[in-house]
């Protein structure tokens, strides 16, 4: 059993819900990913997403893009973020998901990725922009190496794609709450709740939610229905407000720790 699955198999055993805070490394820097692991972590985090900064986020919004832009600032790539989670591994064993456009990964080479990743401690893979039809090469390179691979899938996601995305998934999916990009919004759009219904008509993998979720209140709501609840933008955008701050780790950890109800 991968440790995203057995991290999942305790929540459900313990009648909890799940917390997956994303942050992009390199934003403001290397050291501060690292602290900002291990912070996470002690923070409640169930397991932790871990953005490669990229050129052309095209799924995300100005939040994570101004992130992305910062941490290439520093001249952060790929080989970066698989040493900074090597590095980190010294402190936290939660489950952690690299998360990335395909581009970076495919320059990199498949292969050698799923090797690296696993050695630095990966458990999984999300790659933001490869469709299910042409995944199975990287679905299955994965598996050899022990790595989930996570898959997002959309209100607009049709009943057939579902069942070929659950399949083909490991670790849990990710199930975008509302068409367009990332970003933090006052609601949370109940086409979510639906997408959720319908993916477990095909599977019994956990569903985490993402996309627009900022407030206890939105995080609450999502645990009515969801295994887990993914938050983003708002945590990098405590990142921007923080950087330079000498106690910006600690910081974000404390914005963490507010967002969470009682689970």
């Amino acid at each position: 059993m991968s440790r995203i699955a057995e991290a999942f198999k305790n929540l459900r055993a313990e009648r909890r819900r799940g917390f997956i805070p994303f942050i992009t490394a390199g934003d403001p820097d290397l050291e501060a990913t690292r602290g900002l692991i291990v912070e996470l972590a002690r923070a409640g985090a169930t397991l932790i997403e871990l953005g490669v900064p990229f050129s052309d986020p095209v799924a995300d919004g100005p939040v994570i893009q101004r992130a992305s832009e910062r941490a290439l600032r520093n001249t952060v790539g790929l080989p970066d973020v698989l040493a900074v989670l090597a590095d980190a591994r010294r402190e936290t064993d939660v489950p952690v998901i690299l998360f990335s456009y395909f581009n970076p990964m495919l320059r990199l080479g498949v292969e050698r990725l799923a090797t690296e990743a696993r050695r630095a401690g990966f458990d999984g893979i999300l790659a933001t922009d490869l469709i299910p039809e042409e995944s199975a090469e990287f679905n299955a390179t994965l598996a050899r190496h022990g790595l989930d691979q996570i898959y997002l899938v959309a209100p607009t996601t049709s009943d057939a794609r579902l069942k070929m995305i659950a399949e083909r998934a490991s670790g849990f999916v990710y199930a975008v709450s509302r068409a367009g990009v990332t970003g933090a919004r006052e609601d949370v759009s109940a086409e979510a709740e639906r997408l959720v219904a319908r993916f477990r008509t095909v599977s019994e993998l956990p569903v985490a939610v993402g996309f627009g979720i900022s407030t206890r209140e939105q995080v609450a709501d999502v645990w009515r229905y969801a295994d887990a609840v993914v938050v983003g933008s708002a945590i990098v955008a405590e990142i921007e407000k923080h950087a330079g701050s000498p106690d910006l780790v600690s910081r974000v950890g404390e914005f963490a720790r507010s967002l969470l109800p009682s689970r």
